[in-house]
């Protein structure tokens, strides 16, 4: 009789969707590193939003001082609209590009070069992912300077030294300069989900639709495009967080500057904390971005359980 009920107890703790009878102690270690890591800091820093603070000393209640301080401040919508413009040169022109290029390295150089050199292209796009994100920004930063920068110096030999100019530190460039060294850092990561996503594809489709006279553009279109929309959701959730987080590029490159043109809201909130000590502020500032960043994703997960829901 007790073998048959130790039986029945064993079974019941394997039925799916049950509920544990009791706390599995092995879950406390990431509880407390959770609690320790993400909560207390990320309530600190609402906290802080609160009041004056420089640092140093006690800190001091203002109320709402901070906040309506922020909704009025123009160099902080400034540096919103900047991340839209960070939002297309990270999710946008990358996504798309990494639609095309992964599509044509999958469909067409992998079938007549083979899968060796499909690789070598894929790994040669992804490799400024691979460098820390310091060493590719400084890489691209030399190419752009004023005086011996490869672009100015390429313009010049090919007689075009009129076009020559301080591609990072003038208010005309600066941000566009910034979007393309984005871009060329982000296009990897788009180009290796997506022809991961592709390698599910069944070929027989591409055959049949070869076989119906399909070109490549439809084939794309049709086959492509709907096989792989779980990775292309994720891509853009994750590229689109990372860029309104984007930081290191803008404080390696133009610290926000000149002037404002490339401030973006990671970029002043860390300006307001430790070159002005205004932490009160700059924590007003992060739990900002923090409270966009949640809604967004929020919103952005609704939509894809939506789209993957009519896929089913």
């Amino acid at each position: 009789m007790s073998l048959r009920k130790d039986h029945r107890t064993v079974a019941h703790s394997r039925i799916p969707g049950s509920r544990p009878s009791r706390f599995v102690p092995y879950l406390l270690p990431g509880l407390i590193g959770i609690f320790a890591i993400v909560i207390v800091p990320i309530g600190w820093n609402i906290y802080l939003s609160f009041t004056r603070w420089r640092g140093v000393g006690p800190t001091r209640w203002i109320g709402g001082k901070n906040w309506r301080r922020l909704m009025s401040d123009k160099t902080f919508w400034v540096s919103f609209s900047h991340s839209l413009w960070i939002i297309v040169a990270i999710v946008v022109i990358p996504t798309i590009l990494g639609l095309l290029i992964s599509s044509a390295l999958t469909d067409v150089i992998q079938k007549k070069f083979g899968p060796r050199a499909s690789s070598s292209l894929r790994a040669l796009y992804y490799l400024p992912q691979v460098l820390p994100v310091a060493v590719a920004t400084i890489i691209m930063g030399w190419i752009f300077r004023p005086e011996d920068g490869a672009v100015n110096d390429l313009l010049a030999k090919v007689g075009l030294s009129s076009l020559q100019q301080n591609w990072l530190g003038s208010t005309k460039t600066a941000l566009p300069v910034l979007m393309i060294i984005l871009i060329w850092i982000q296009l990897g990561y788009p180009i290796v989900i997506f022809m991961s996503g592709l390698q599910r594809v069944d070929p027989e489709l591409y055959e049949a639709a070869s076989l119906d006279g399909a070109n490549w553009w439809q084939k794309f279109h049709v086959v492509t495009l709907p096989s792989i929309v779980p990775e292309l959701l994720v891509v853009v959730l994750t590229s689109t967080i990372g860029a309104l987080k984007t930081f290191a590029p803008v404080f390696l490159l133009t610290k926000g500057g000149p002037g404002t043109s490339t401030m973006v809201p990671s970029y002043y909130s860390y300006n307001q904390f430790f070159q002005i000590q205004q932490v009160g502020y700059g924590a007003a500032i992060s739990t900002a971005l923090t409270v966009v960043i949640i809604i967004f994703s929020i919103a952005f997960t609704a939509v894809q359980k939506h789209v993957e829901k009519n896929m089913d």
